[in-house]
């Protein structure tokens, strides 16, 4: 069964339908560019695409902030997309009754300036002047939403935090809450490759390298030449000088080697450390008046579920929803092995019409009555609603034991099972994290059963009935290492009657952070938090069992019955992660039974 809104019972309006109730009303009218000068004299690239062409009349403006070229020079007679970025928004929200404005963030695309970071606070800046200009306009009737996926989605939380009065809604799709910890340090560990391949994907747009584009489906059309100068630019003089400037934006390998801790402070800057580049940091300048749509999906890359739901934690604006599908970063792919289809069947972009039609365009939508929270069951393939998170209230807890089992109850006597780390072992090619590099992935850890067996498993007898988990499983690891440090991954899949298994979800944790702290006012969480602190980071004693208590990413899945549950354990994933500690693959030894019980923690009401 596909993601599909229309069966069971989870909306009174399902997206879909809602949709189907929007028909196009208007033509997208030829775009108009423009330069708006900031107040240090930088001066950003703008599109304006209005309903109809009409500038006589007064639309709410839907605002998309890339640093992904809002639009390209197209080769003579090619008819392809110029804005492969943010078509979508275009073409859904214009012809709806929107003016939907496009801006090339500062030291991208044919705007001037300079990157200075990863979402530099010099962009929230200049956010709020784009605000400004926008309300200024005789076309704009003075609301302002904003909504896109990744980056742009946390540039709606920036956008939000300014306190710009116009602005109304903000959907942030697929959007981190902690850039730190959500995208790049994940258990505060660096995912190796991502870093390189932004930087590669943004030389290649900022630097106009076509070469390089070329490795980027999103951006690899020949037809596409450099950004589009503005409509004044007549031979594009200004956009060729703007991009000559761009050659001195930070490169994302040497600024993420800054913050090896979450505390960790530029040299040259005491004031900026990773949370400056995080939305939870602005939390108490977003206004509670401001509406919040965030969407995620169950396999969005290292920690960006974590965030939509952080989001609706910790904000406390009334009017605040999340959508949580069975979908890889931006939804391109359903990532169910039980799909009937790979493209996604459910319009999220529907959904945020319908978002932005209630708190921005004024009308009636009945989205007040619909739950705050829509998730997808994995393999039960079904839509849920939730009034709260997690929306189940209880647990299934199940125990290490001999012989690799995973009981239902801890042993009375303690025992051991031991595991080499093995360098070379990593969960493949064609898992959560590539997409958030830019990498293309469609077929979601289809070698799972084989990848497994090299790992150290705990597997439970099979189940008498389904049973449904619904949030952040939790791992409770009595573990020893040989080595000062060790970077833990645990796996948690179901292992289905014919024996092949299915990967449902996983969590890493660095050893040295194992301590817990209480979560801080902007950043609540329901699962273990910590700070990922240089102050609080301590070797493991060697050969010492310690706890490490952690989150697994959340989900929600049902399993079968006839099914096993199975916990894997790992010492490393060499597709996607630094070895911990170089060079020193550790023996980890597991403890089971007596004081030192290993558990896992399954949220659930059955």
């Amino acid at each position: 069964m596909p993601d599909r809104d229309d069966l069971g019972s989870a909306w009174k309006v399902p997206p879909s339908r809602y949709l189907a109730s929007r028909p196009a009303e208007h033509r997208v009218g030829a775009p108009r560019s423009v330069y708006v000068t900031m107040a240090d004299g930088c001066r950003i690239a703008v599109d304006v695409i209005l309903p109809d062409g009409d500038a006589s009349k007064r639309w709410p403006t839907v605002l998309i902030l890339t640093p992904y070229v809002r639009r390209f020079q197209l080769a003579a007679g090619s008819n392809v997309e110029p804005s492969p970025n943010s078509y979508k928004y275009r073409d859904m929200f214009v012809p709806r009754g929107y003016a939907v404005v496009v801006v090339d963030a500062r030291g991208t695309g044919a705007s001037f300036g300079t990157r200075d970071s990863f979402r530099s606070p010099r962009e929230r800046a200049d956010y709020k002047e784009i605000a400004d200009w926008i309300v200024a306009q005789p076309w704009s009737d003075g609301r302002i939403g904003a909504t896109g996926i990744s980056y742009l989605g946390a540039a709606c939380d920036f956008l939000a935090s300014t306190g710009h009065k116009a602005v109304k809604a903000i959907a942030p799709l697929f959007a981190v809450w902690d850039t730190w910890t959500d995208n790049y340090y994940p258990g505060g560990m660096l995912i190796k490759r991502l870093a390189l391949v932004y930087d590669e994907l943004m030389l290649a747009l900022d630097h106009d390298r076509r070469d390089l584009r070329s490795k980027f489906s999103y951006f690899a059309d020949p037809a596409l030449q450099g950004p589009m100068p503005i409509d004044d630019d007549k031979d594009g003089t200004l956009a060729r000088e703007a991009v000559k400037g761009h050659l001195a934006n930070f490169r994302m390998p040497d600024f993420m080697s800054e913050f090896k801790f979450r505390d960790d402070t530029l040299p040259y800057d005491p004031s900026f450390s990773s949370a400056s580049f995080g939305p939870y940091n602005y939390l108490d300048e977003i206004p509670k008046d401001v509406a919040v749509y965030a969407i995620s999906g169950w396999m969005d890359g290292a920690g960006y579920a974590n965030g939509t739901l952080s989001r609706f934690l910790t904000l406390p604006n009334a009017q605040r929803r999340i959508m949580l599908g069975p979908w890889d970063h931006g939804a391109r792919v359903n990532v169910s092995p039980w799909r009937s289809r790979i493209e996604p069947e459910l319009p999220v972009l529907g959904e945020v019409l319908r978002f932005f039609d209630q708190h921005l365009a004024g009308r009636d939508t009945g989205l007040a009555d619909e739950q705050p929270i829509h998730y997808f069951a994995m393999h039960a393939e079904e839509w849920r609603a939730a009034e709260s998170w997690p929306p189940v209230k209880g647990s299934r807890q199940l125990f290490t034991a001999p012989d690799h089992r995973l009981a239902k109850s801890p042993s009375d006597a303690a025992t051991a099972a031991s595991y080499q780390a093995d360098f070379s072992v990593g969960s493949g090619a064609q898992t959560r994290y590539e997409r958030i590099a830019g990498i293309d992935a469609t077929a979601y850890y289809a070698d799972w059963t084989e990848r497994e067996r090299g790992l150290l498993s705990f597997t439970t007898e099979p189940l008498a009935a389904p049973l449904e988990i619904a949030g952040h499983p939790v791992v409770s690891l009595w573990l020893a290492s040989s080595e000062p440090d060790a970077a833990v991954f645990v796996y948690l899949s179901e292992v289905e009657a014919d024996g092949t298994s299915r990967y449902v979800t996983e969590g890493l944790l660095r050893a040295i952070h194992r301590a817990e702290a209480p979560a801080p006012k902007n950043y609540r969480t329901t699962w273990p938090w910590r700070t990922f602190a240089r102050k609080d980071a301590k070797p493991m004693p060697v050969g010492e069992p310690q706890l490490l208590r952690f989150a697994l990413l959340p989900t929600a899945w049902r399993f079968a019955a006839g099914s096993r549950i199975r916990l894997s354990i790992a010492g490393g994933d060499a597709d996607h992660f630094v070895q911990t500690p170089h060079g020193r693959p550790p023996l980890l030894t597991v403890m089971s039974g007596a004081e030192k019980a290993t558990r896992l923690d399954l949220p659930t009401d059955g």
